[in-house]
This record gives C-alpha cells, sequence and structure tokens, in this order.
C-alpha cells in the first residue's frame, strides 16, 4: 500500500453516522491520488508549477 494522502480518522467525522469500512481509505487515497496527479498534468499543460484549485 502507498502513503495515505487521506487521514483515516478524519473520513469517519464526514461519513455522516455511517460506518466505514476497513477498505474504503484506501480506495478513498486512490481516487484522491488521481485527482492530484491529473490537477498537475493540468498546471503543467498550462505552463505552470503550481497546482490550484480551478485544475480539479
Amino acid at each position: 500500500m502507498a502513503d495515505l494522502v487521506v487521514v483515516r480518522s478524519k473520513i469517519k467525522e464526514h461519513a455522516s453516522g455511517c460506518n466505514v469500512s476497513g477498505d474504503f481509505a484506501n480506495v478513498l487515497n486512490e481516487k484522491v491520488t488521481d485527482l492530484i496527479k491529473e490537477a498537475a498534468r493540468r498546471a503543467q499543460a498550462n505552463n505552470r508549477k503550481t497546482v490550484q484549485g480551478k485544475d480539479l
């Protein structure tokens, strides 16, 4: 498993009273990592070295 970008302890705080399965953090982490990579590609395509909210 890669390093987690998301904080496991914070996920449950935002789950609106739902239980959170053990694999949820790993899958969420993959999706967040993919979003970050895509945003970085967009920033680079626009000749920037800074990833901004608009890159999402």
